[in-house]
């Protein structure tokens, strides 16, 4: 019993931890007035900008945040008083509102940046960081990564595309080498890099097992709740100890849970894959709608996009760390661009070993990129396999359209279509 009371529920407790760290180092930062680069979670390169000794702030982690302690709506109205538009991402406004309050934030103070890097993963990192270049005059260093050209099309080390792909990438990391060298006024050390790389190797190794121990049955994590808290460790402390020792924690606990039959819900009814992002203005209430009928998310497209593509387990090559990361990053964000746009086989392949009753589409306002082409590939995937689906839509950010009353009706009825199923092939 004091084992079981000890490992179960350890991971989200040392989550909240260290997350309330980060954002305590984050309050430290500005206040002694230091550097700090603003990355994004679909390619932070957090790996090398540690080398550099730069704290790392990641405004989408932020703003969520803010939805999450339930004042986002003064966010986005401060923002859209000053002359933002609604129609646009919930996160960028609630982060200008934070910019515009000096940092205020209900995790702390938050940094001003010294530097911000981006991918094009996602095509509002690029006006967003444009925000801060006009606010700040400050460098924004932007690395194009290659796309996946078509999907299934995705080419491998050794193949001739992928290998002038990873060139051109390498190319870019050794530009951003030169960047954080002038920012801060310190040599690239190449064995710090080896070192932060070990420990994003430990921690991507960690997350593809705990991912894997979720198809045991009961599930032994919810990949909405919980896994938004795994979420936060991989992003915020990626390349770092700490944040290697907590996924070989999170591991043996899931390992445990697996091993004793010990599920995240005490009556798993249905399991779920969720597709898009959560809705975090009424995020607890949002998961009960489907934890009240004995439904669990086991797992999601946004453990996979939000981790920067950290979920498909790639490990560097420490002989070699400078090309391994090139590679790594070219990996990760294609990867992390794939489960937005091409995401119908991975869910395909996911059903039958997640042993899958359903899956929730979820498009927001806030995010064309994510929601855009959601419908269709919901058709896809139910032309190629016989699952239910439910399609609801919501925000991440701006609770003004997210109506309760309409997504427990659609989730009801979701569900009452699931035993109706159910019991058809009972008979």
């Amino acid at each position: 019993m004091t084992q079981t009371h000890d490992i179960v529920g350890r991971g989200n407790r040392d989550g909240a931890a260290l997350f309330q760290k980060w954002f305590t180092e984050l309050n430290h930062t500005s206040d002694v007035g230091g550097q700090a680069a603003y990355v994004f979670v679909m390619g932070s390169m957090a790996e090398l900008l540690r080398v550099f000794d730069l704290p790392i702030v990641m405004p989408e982690i932020n703003s969520l945040q803010t939805a999450v302690r339930r004042v986002a709506h003064e966010y986005l109205d401060q923002a859209e008083d000053y002359g933002y538009s609604p129609d646009i991402c919930g996160y960028v406004k609630a982060d200008v509102a934070v910019q515009l309050r000096h940092g205020e934030h209900p995790m702390g103070r938050i940094p001003q940046p010294s530097l911000a890097v981006l991918t094009n993963a996602c095509n509002t990192y690029i006006k967003w960081a444009e925000i801060w270049e006009r606010m700040y005059h400050i460098p924004i260093f932007t690395l194009d990564i290659p796309g996946t050209r078509a999907c299934g099309k995705q080419t491998w080390p050794g193949e001739s595309d992928f290998e002038n792909d990873r060139k051109y990438v390498l190319a870019q990391v050794k530009e951003l080498i030169t960047v954080c060298e002038g920012l801060t006024g310190k040599k690239f050390d190449i064995d710090r890099l080896r070192e932060t790389l070990q420990h994003a190797n430990v921690m991507s190794r960690g997350w593809r097992r705990v991912l894997e121990l979720n198809q045991s049955t009961p599930s032994v994590f919810n990949a909405l709740t919980d896994g938004t808290i795994y979420l936060g460790v991989s992003n915020g402390f990626r390349g770092t100890s700490e944040g290697a020792k907590y996924f070989e924690d999170l591991v043996e606990e899931m390992e445990f849970k697996a091993a004793q039959g010990i599920g995240t819900m005490t009556d798993e009814k249905y399991r779920l894959l969720f597709v898009g992002v959560p809705c975090y203005p009424i995020f607890r209430r949002f998961n009960e709608l489907f934890s009240e009928w004995g439904g669990t998310f086991v797992n999601s497209t946004y453990l996979w996009f939000a981790a920067g593509g950290v979920a498909q387990g790639y490990e560097y090559d420490l002989k070699r760390p400078l090309e391994s990361f090139a590679e790594g990053v070219l990996i990760y964000v294609r990867n992390a661009m794939d489960s937005m746009f091409y995401q119908e086989q991975a869910l395909a392949q996911m059903i039958d070993p997640f042993h899958v009753d359903g899956v929730v589409y979820h498009p927001i306002k806030s995010c064309r990129t994510v929601s855009t082409g959601l419908a269709d590939g919901r058709r896809a995937l139910m032309a190629s396999r016989d699952i239910a689906s439910l399609f609801i839509e919501s925000d991440m950010m701006d609770r003004r359209v997210v109506s309760e009353a309409q997504l427990k009706n659609r989730a009801d009825a979701f569900f009452e279509g699931l035993a109706s199923r159910r019991l058809t092939a009972a008979h």
